[in-house]
């Protein structure tokens, strides 16, 4: 489906300077784009392409206006503008509403009418889904499951029983929610199995990525608030609760009972411990580790970075003399201070 730039520009409340009449079709990089298509710009480092780009038009800030060789659209954040406008140019489709002939629908379920499920999906026994939903193939909606309006199960997507999902969900692929929690109890040197009772309340809004796994309740429900935005392949352990707006990239482990604020971002391959409390508003950067509650909004990170091998062999051994160091310095501070 195409727009004019001016129909574009007003979509985002940007401002036209050029051709407003400029049909789009779609959008593609700054570098790649055609005469049909719209790009943007939002990272420096690709401001060394703009002036032989070959777009109709770019989306941009006013302060790169002044070099962009063809048609702008301008506003204060390029790349929210950018997304508004890729969803213009390429709306999900419709969903056709019908039930495969493969899947396995118990009969005590209860599905809207304008509901597509997918082949070889299983919906089991007290089962509500809503008007709009989609369950893609291979997917499993378990016993007692409650998925609200608009929801898309992608594919091969596990609901396990008693999960609630909220309005307007995306599940990947391979998402499973409502596995038991990671619960054992040590009986003189074995481990018994502790019962996972709770469940998984996930809110409207939220879009969880491919292969990630959230573990329900070991007595009340593991949470995960409205607009919350997961990447691929992350582990939500039991009883954790993350707010309202967070967003947490790739293969981010968040072990048992911790509880993170609204509006968080989480840097991918981040480890965090059990049983913490992070404020609202925290931002922490990729790969840290993270072992105390975080009582402040602003931005943390842990670890060191990439170096030379032979430099960080060096900088390890010496890492591991701090506190022989530190007593050491002390000593000399109270030396000079007798004298």
């Amino acid at each position: 489906m195409g727009y004019t730039l001016q129909e574009l520009a007003d979509a985002v409340g940007g401002t036209v300077y050029g051709q407003t009449e400029t049909p789009i079709d779609r959008v593609a990089t700054i570098r790649n784009a055609d005469e049909n298509c719209i790009s943007f710009l939002a990272n420096r480092s690709y401001y060394k392409y703009l002036a032989e780009t070959r777009a109709a038009a770019i989306i941009l800030a006013e302060s790169d206006l002044q070099d962009c060789p063809v048609s702008a659209i301008v506003v204060k954040n390029p790349y929210l503008a950018y997304a508004k406008i890729a969803a213009l140019l390429n709306p999900t489709p419709a969903i056709v509403a019908a039930i495969h002939p493969s899947a396995s629908v118990a009969e005590d379920a209860t599905i809207h009418a304008n509901v597509a499920v997918a082949a070889n999906a299983v919906i089991e026994a007290g089962a509500t889904i809503a008007e709009g939903c989609s369950i893609g193939p291979a997917c499993v909606v378990g016993r007692n499951v409650s998925i609200d309006r608009n929801t898309r199960l992608v594919a091969s997507v596990t609901l396990c029983h008693d999960v609630k999902i909220g309005s307007n969900v995306i599940l990947h692929p391979g998402v499973v929610i409502g596995a038991d929690g990671f619960g054992i109890a040590n009986d003189q040197g074995e481990w018994t199995k502790v019962p996972q009772l709770g469940s998984v309340v996930i809110g409207d809004d939220v879009e969880i990525g491919a292969n990630t796994t959230i573990d329900r309740g070991a007595l009340e429900d593991t949470v995960i608030e409205q607009g919350v935005k997961l990447d691929n392949q992350i582990q939500v352990a039991h009883n954790v609760t993350i707010g309202a707006h967070t967003a947490i990239a790739g293969c981010t482990g968040i072990a048992g009972s911790t509880s993170i604020g609204a509006h968080c971002a989480i840097g991918g391959a981040v480890s965090i411990v059990g049983h913490l409390e992070i404020v609202d508003n925290v931002q922490i950067t990729a790969a840290s580790t993270v072992t105390q509650s975080i009582k402040q909004a602003g931005l943390y990170s842990s670890g060191t970075p990439l170096q030379e091998n032979a430099l960080w062999h060096r900088n390890y051994v010496r890492f591991r003399q701090l506190d022989q160091m530190a007593k050491k310095l002390r000593k000399l501070e109270k030396q000079i201070e007798n004298k």
